[in-house]
């Protein structure tokens, strides 16, 4: 059984900073690609960050220059740190990770961004 597991999240003041983890249950680099989407309430998921087995990068334009997702593959786990927080990144934070055409997702951390 495949496990993404998230932690990090809470709450912070605005400009603030905070890094994530989702660790796997197994080699985090068997995935094709690990990725973060995020969820606020009474919206939709939308995509933050993601990352290949090659270890390239995106990210939303939203997110570019303050959001960096990285990895250890010895720990099997996966980063998203977030600086300069804004109340609009509010939201539960999920891993996801695809092995083939099987998704995978963690239960979410939730980040809350006070004004």
């Amino acid at each position: 059984q495949v496990r993404l597991v998230e932690s990090g999240g809470g709450l912070v003041q605005s400009g603030g900073s905070l890094k994530l983890s989702c660790t796997a249950s197994g080699s985090i680099s068997s995935f094709k690609v690990v990725a973060w989407y995020r969820q606020a309430p009474g919206k939709e998921r939308e995509l933050v960050a993601s990352m290949t087995a090659g270890g390239s990068t995106d990210y939303r334009d939203s997110v570019k220059g303050r959001f960096t997702m990285s990895r250890d593959i010895r720990k099997n786990t996966v980063y998203l740190q977030m600086n300069s927080l804004t109340p609009e990144d509010t939201a539960v934070y999920y891993c996801n990770g695809y092995l083939g055409t099987v998704e995978y997702r963690g239960q979410g951390t939730q980040v809350t961004v006070s004004s």
